[in-house]
């Protein structure tokens, strides 16, 4: 069983993704492939002086698998409540069991709404309706928990990731029962 399965691996679930990794969570990404971050052109995210959107997201998956984290490319058709967590269903390559799941879905609702996730809506322009949140990234649904533009999020990619970052940093806090702080000190000689 995953402790935490993330849904999209767009920047928000990407960052995610790479947050719970490197925390030694057992973290899986599933992404169906079609993140509206592909047609992007970058030149207003920080620490990147350009970059096209499939490199930033080629980049993302590659640091959350350097820390383990297991990567599926799918369509996530369903997820079921369990009394451990969640099973999370696929189009092709079967069921996963998380006990805890971030929706980073982008500008689509579809799967939330199909699983009793609340929405409202939305207030980015051509995003009509979000995921329900509270601050922490928590839906309605105990476990469930969602980041970035499918939670409301502005649709920029530097403030997507930073979304991504901290619900995980939130569920990683949740599962310590302690708030989980990752910083990295530069190594001198």
């Amino acid at each position: 069983m995953f402790d935490i399965a993330i849904i999209g691996a767009g920047p928000a679930g990407g960052s995610a993704a790479l947050f719970a990794a490197k925390a030694g969570k057992k973290t899986l990404l599933i992404d169906n492939d079609k993140s509206m971050t592909k047609r992007a052109w970058l030149e207003n995210h920080y620490g990147i002086l350009e970059a096209t959107g499939p490199d930033l997201i080629e980049t993302g998956k590659k640091q959350a698998a350097k820390f383990g984290a297991e990567l599926v490319t799918d369509q996530v058709n369903n997820i079921t409540k369990t009394e451990q967590g969640f099973v999370v269903e696929t189009a092709e390559k079967g069921s996963f069991e998380a006990k805890h799941v971030i929706l980073a879905t982008g500008a689509l609702v579809t799967l939330a709404e199909a699983i009793g996730v609340n929405t409202k809506e939305g207030t980015e322009p051509r995003i009509k309706t979000v995921v329900d949140v509270d601050q922490q990234g928590k839906t309605n649904v105990d476990g469930i928990w969602a980041a970035g533009t499918c939670a409301g999020v502005s649709v920029h990619t530097i403030i997507t990731a930073g979304d991504g970052a901290k619900v995980a940093i939130n569920v990683i806090s949740e599962i310590n029962g302690e708030r989980y702080v990752d910083h990295d000190v530069l190594k001198t000689n």
